[in-house]
């Protein structure tokens, strides 16, 4: 094993594999439309249908320069991201750009971070998934699920009883999207296109009922928040945007990923935004401020707003049908963007090779893909919302940050690689990226801080204990070793 001061900053050489080891090769099935929609699924569904009850409070109507500030973060990270996935079209996203350009160490830490940012993300979809559920139940059918069974018992940021046991709708979305991903990752793909569509028709109907309603008045005092609400709304509603870490997560499946993997990080950050900002802009036409600090609003927001306009319940029921619908697009991309990095962990040997086993019939990971979804049921079925949303938005600014340092440090460490897309405006684009991220983290809470230091420190823990002890580059440090990995039980 290497001396320790050179194994942690030692860098993964860049290899674009064409062949894998046997049993351990994902299949190319996804296209490039496929690929933009997951990043659509992955991205509009959680911050439209639930996050505005928590964003508005914060910023007021100031909420919508919110939204753009995160847009435009977001769209520098598209850049840079689209730079990497052009020019290292592997599984992984921001794990594998880390190691390839920062070296070991920070590529652990990365790990940590989009382990932390998918899982949490996943849980925190499938907790407001639950309560657009239990509308559509009233509305169908009259009745709602108990709060024992609709509701964690751990009580919320405000410290009240919530008469609950478990939220077992949050806890049955996560295993039927471990169901589909284990059938496999086409079938999945083409599932999550038709919800996608779904809700940007959903979504398209609440815009127009929403300008219908559109009251002047609920922009006065526009900026009653400050600068301090605007930034802390935006960090709220950035963990969203990880759609796009999701589209660059499945490089190693897709048709031509060098062209496919920018076209979709680009045309997903496109569509994300505009419906983003759209809806945000109706929802606050059509209902005052204080409205979304109430119960009503954080339980199911959108559909009760066009209740309230309509006075019908009919159009509630039909956005609350298309949410539950479609949110369990984004609990399904999410889920398998977290399978998907933790198989390229497993491939640098930094957790064990269960996780990197693909049954030979679905070409999935299917151990790898139970114990993820096994995880992140037990958090959604016990953790309030409210502890999860800034935990990942933590995760995901600190990966987009990570990213747009790689591309500079890529740039003057492997000017000769091929960059099918490559950042415009370089150097300002990634600098300013980094500025935005760390804008945007400076209006976190002290107590996401205090929960993402703690899991940092538990990996690095692990790191020391297993990781760096079984890291792949310990027997293989060439560009050919990597690409025609011997495994042990091969040689016997």
């Amino acid at each position: 094993m290497a001396a320790l001061g050179e194994q942690l900053f030692r860098r993964k050489p860049i290899v674009i594999q064409q062949k894998h080891h046997k049993g351990e090769e994902l299949a190319r099935n996804i296209g490039t439309f496929q690929l933009m929609m997951f990043g659509v699924g992955a991205t509009v569904g959680t911050g439209i249908f639930f996050v505005l009850s928590e964003s508005i409070p914060e910023a007021g109507p100031a909420v919508i320069i919110s939204f753009i500030v995160a847009a435009i973060c977001a769209g520098l990270s598209a850049l840079c991201y689209a730079e990497l996935a052009s020019a290292i079209p592997v599984s992984g996203s921001t794990y594998s750009y880390t190691y390839h350009a920062l070296g070991e160490i920070w590529a652990v830490i990365i790990a940590g971070c989009v382990l932390l940012e998918y899982g949490v993300a996943v849980s925190a979809v499938a907790v407001g998934w639950s309560g657009y559920f239990n509308e559509l139940l009233e509305n169908t059918l009259g009745f709602r699920l108990p709060d024992a069974l609709s509701v964690s018992f751990i009580p919320g940021s405000d410290g009240a009883a919530t008469g609950g046991i478990i939220n077992l709708p949050a806890v049955v979305l996560v295993g039927l999207c471990c169901l589909l991903l284990i059938r496999g990752v086409a079938e999945s793909a083409t599932v999550n296109t038709i919800m996608v569509l779904i809700k940007l028709g959903v979504l398209a109907l609440f815009i127009v009922l929403g300008f219908t309603a559109f009251n002047a008045d609920h922009f006065e005092d526009f900026f009653a928040f400050g600068a301090a609400g605007i930034s802390a709304a935006a960090a709220t509603i950035f963990f969203s945007f990880i759609g796009l870490d999701a589209v660059a997560t499945a490089g190693e499946e897709v048709r031509n990923p060098q062209k496919a993997l920018p076209q979709a990080i680009i045309g997903a950050l496109i569509i994300v935004s505009t419906v983003y900002i759209l809806v945000a802009i109706a929802g606050l036409a059509a209902e005052p401020v204080e409205f979304f600090s109430t119960e009503e609003a954080s339980q199911a927001g959108l559909a009760q707003i066009l209740e309230n306009i309509t006075g019908n319940p009919v159009w509630g029921t039909i956005l609350a049908a298309g949410a539950v619908v479609s949110i369990f697009s984004v609990t399904l991309v999410t889920l398998y963007g977290q399978t998907r990095i933790l198989f390229s962990i497993s491939r640098d040997g930094l957790v064990p090779r269960r996780f990197l086993k693909v049954n030979a019939k679905t070409m999935t990971p299917i151990y790898n893909t139970i114990v993820v979804s096994a995880i992140v049921a037990v958090i959604a079925g016990f953790v309030p919302s409210d502890y999860l949303w800034d935990t990942v938005s933590i995760g995901t600014l600190v990966a987009f940050s990570v990213v747009a340092l790689a591309v500079i440090v890529l740039r003057r460490t492997k000017p000769d690689l091929e960059r099918p897309f490559r950042v415009p405006l370089y150097p300002v684009v990634p600098i300013l990226t980094i500025a935005a991220c760390v804008y945007i983290l400076s209006g976190l809470a002290a107590v996401t801080w205090v929960i993402f230091g703690t899991w940092i420190a538990i990996v690095l823990l692990y790191y020391w204990f297993y990781g760096r002890k079984h890291a792949t580059l310990n027997d293989y440090t060439s560009p050919e070793q990597i690409a025609e990995p011997i495994h042990p039980e091969d040689e016997t």
